[in-house]
């Protein structure tokens, strides 16, 4: 189940929703196709906020929690910090 989902895009090359699952601290993705009610966790234990994918299907997430954002490939669970990372800002 999903818990105050924030933001959703759609990975047009899957055909899945990639959804920001802030009430339990995970970004998933539900295929279209599978008919599924199950998500897969592509990051967890994040305070997702925000969700983009550029052209080279690098996916962007922000961390309300941590203050930043990080570059993940999908597939990958640590991802690079791009902005942030200090701590609160102004």
């Amino acid at each position: 189940q999903l818990d105050s989902p924030i933001d959703v895009l759609i990975d047009k090359e899957t055909d899945s929703l990639i959804i920001c699952d802030f009430g339990n601290q995970r970004v998933v993705r539900w295929s279209r196709r599978s008919g599924t009610t199950q998500g897969e966790i592509l990051i967890d234990n994040i305070y997702c906020y925000g969700l983009a994918m550029d052209g080279q299907r690098y996916l962007y997430v922000s961390d309300e929690g941590k203050h930043e954002v990080r570059r993940y490939q999908l597939g990958e669970k640590n991802g690079t910090l791009v902005a942030g990372g200090n701590g609160q800002g102004d």
